[in-house]
């Protein structure tokens, strides 16, 4: 038998035993075929047996993030650890020391802490006799360690991953599993200067990212209390009315009043009257206007946060950022721990489906839709108390950045941009220009790291110099250390600029200054 005669006869016995899983037409093999006959029919039981997943028994793995979940590459994490690095520069810059707390905590902890929103926590099986549930924030794991520890003062920040059982729409960055960047003032201060901060915060990270036009929402929940008590909303509806009008910023009033009417039993006299506060929008002189107001002016509750609304405009003022903020009445925030001033962040661009996202994955329906809010926040001095024994409480106020919306639009920008993207923080990469200086090549590339340089070298004996040259073009790396036979025997190295393509004969014990300089200037 030849050769192919026993390749063919050695996958038919291999097809045969998984016959009865496959209809297998019949096997068509016989001593007078020819060599072309038989590599058809070889060609034929191998496609068999790719349709079959291989070796008998061997598990084929669907290769696929879970649902609103994603993987980045290094040029994405470059981008990414961009991002991180000018949050975190400014919050430090703010005063903010750093906590981490687990990524799961006790069922109990988080419920009853997030309103209708509730439903999204991702419960997980019982281990060891402890219900737990993954954080759906970090804002209650932060209330949960300051009850703990008996902590009544903190300015902290908090970057870490919470999860959201969330119907995933990930071309507006919106995911089950993302990042959050906390920073949040704990401690009895006088009224509205923390709060201030906060939203100053957020219009120099949204300034310094770039991110294109934005406005910052605010509002305050005792004035939507307040108003909900005036026109008519019983009090064991306020929480869910007001998860109600939070969707005001995904749909119209009409949509808004119809789900209030319909679905949460409110009259229609009362629903409009509703309407024509959460279409107000201003400054200070909203603020001024609204306690003049018939109606509101007969709520303390809603005089004492328009009292501190007009305060805070004015500590807003002295930040020079309310070109950027108004006082809107139709910002709720839906979750249950807020209890005075509130505020988010939107951006007004548009945003595309990452390229390099998988089509059945970003959600391509919603690819070109607003990317909404990007950062939100507000005063939650009821929360600590929720967990502290003696029901001690501690005055809180903070804000949250989305990352993963920014980073949308961060990557839109940077695949639109003809701009590279280095993704590592190689300062120099060793080269030779002559074959057998390996030992050179790695004596030098040692130098260089035990003195701080960020360095590379291509693990090949002899590499061609056009080779190391093209890999600096295609990583970003700045600069060429090249040695030759010469410049070993002059005790020099040729310092190439990649970029310029201009070279320079250093002496060694120069080298290290040399590229520090360079690195510094560039």
């Amino acid at each position: 038998m030849n050769a192919l005669g026993l390749v063919s006869t050695r996958l038919c016995a291999g097809l045969m035993g998984r016959r009865s899983a496959v209809n297998l037409p019949s096997l068509r093999f016989s001593s007078g075929m020819t060599l072309s006959q038989i590599d058809e029919e070889v060609a034929r039981l191998l496609q068999l047996k790719a349709q079959l997943g291989g070796d008998e028994g061997k598990h084929v793995f669907v290769l696929k993030t879970a649902k609103g979940t994603r993987d980045y590459n290094p040029k994405q994490m470059a981008i990414r650890e961009k991002v991180f690095n000018i949050i975190i520069s400014c919050f430090k810059r703010h005063g903010a020391e750093t906590i981490d707390t687990p990524v799961f905590e006790l069922k109990e902890t988080l419920t009853g802490k997030y309103g209708e929103d509730s439903k999204l926590i991702y419960d997980l099986k019982d281990q060891g006799g402890e219900l737990l549930s993954l954080r759906y924030d970090l804002t209650v794991p932060f209330a949960r360690y300051l009850a703990m520890n008996k902590i009544t003062n903190i300015k902290r920040y908090h970057i870490a991953k919470v999860y959201r059982r969330d119907n995933p729409a990930m071309t507006r960055g919106r995911y089950r599993e993302f990042y959050q960047c906390d920073f949040d003032i704990a401690g009895q201060y006088d009224a509205m200067i923390p709060d201030a901060e906060c939203l100053k915060i957020v219009y120099e990270i949204l300034n310094e990212l770039d991110l294109g036009d934005f406005r910052i929402k605010v509002n305050d929940r005792r004035i939507l209390d307040g108003l909900f008590a005036v026109c008519g909303v019983p009090d064991e509806k306020f929480r869910t009315i007001c998860s109600t009008v939070d969707k005001l910023d995904k749909m119209a009033w009409e949509d808004v009043k119809k789900e209030m009417v319909n679905e949460k039993g409110l009259s229609a006299d009362v629903a409009d009257r509703i309407g024509e506060y959460v279409s107000m929008q201003g400054g200070q002189d909203l603020a001024e206007r609204l306690l003049q107001d018939p109606r509101l002016s007969q709520s303390k509750q809603a005089c004492a946060g328009l009292t501190d609304m007009k305060l805070l405009f004015s500590y807003l003022e002295l930040f020079q950022v309310t070109d950027k903020v108004v006082f809107d009445l139709s910002l709720a925030r839906g979750l249950d721990y807020y209890t005075g001033v509130i505020y988010e962040a939107i951006l007004s661009q548009t945003i595309q489906a990452p390229v390099s996202m998988p089509a059945e994955q970003n959600g391509a329906d919603e690819a070109g839709v607003s990317v909404g809010s990007v950062a939100g926040g507000g005063r939650y001095d009821g929360l600590v108390g929720m967990f502290d024994p003696k029901g001690r409480k501690v005055p809180c106020v903070g804000v949250s950045i989305g990352i993963e919306r920014i980073f949308s639009i961060m990557e839109q920008k940077a695949e639109a941009s003809s701009e590279k993207v280095c993704t590592t923080e190689t300062q120099v990469l060793v080269a030779s220009a002559q074959k057998n200086l390996l030992e050179e090549r790695l004596r030098l590339t040692n130098e260089l790291w035990n003195a701080g340089i960020k360095a590379e070298v291509l693990y090949k004996k002899n590499p061609k110099l056009l080779s190391q040259l093209q890999h600096c073009e295609e990583t970003g790396i700045p600069l060429v250390a090249i040695l030759g036979e010469q410049e070993l025997k002059d005790g020099v190295v040729k310092l190439r600029n990649v970029a310029r393509r201009e070279e320079v004969d250093v002496p060694r014990v120069d080298l290290v200054d040399e590229i520090k300089k360079r690195t510094l200037l560039s």
